[in-house]
């Protein structure tokens, strides 16, 4: 059971990092509003950090897959990130915003000669 200033002393300011419990009973309609507000913008922020994360495991011009609702899988091209998704183009000209965690790097078959990339050799002369 935690000291009566745990339970009376609804702050929530830093404190070294030492979980504080704030007994929500006491706040005003204000304060809770403030609260509500502070736990928002947080969870926003890591949602927005985790995407980030999950961004930097993709470069630009990565084939990549995903799979749309009620839909085949769909292949193109990731072109650019965005704050919380990336842009891809598909094969058919059209452009996806999509959260990284729905899309997986597509694994290209190695050819012979060219080590799996787009590269075109020219016959020497």
């Amino acid at each position: 059971m935690g000291n009566t200033r745990d339970r009376e002393s609804p702050s929530w300011a830093p404190n070294n990092g030492i979980p504080m419990k704030i007994n929500i009973d006491k706040l005003s309609e204000s304060e809770l509003i403030d609260l509500n507000h502070r736990i928002v913008a947080r969870l926003r922020f890591l949602n927005q950090m985790r995407a980030h994360h999950e961004m930097l495991e993709f470069k630009i011009g990565d084939r990549v897959v995903f799979q749309p609702p009620g839909q085949g899988p769909v292949e193109g091209m990731l072109t650019r990130y965005n704050k919380k998704t990336v842009t891809v183009i598909t094969d058919d000209g059209r452009q996806w915003n999509i959260s990284p965690n729905f899309l997986s790097k597509v694994v290209l078959p190695e050819t012979e000669g060219t080590g799996g990339s787009n590269v075109v050799l020219l016959s020497k002369r």
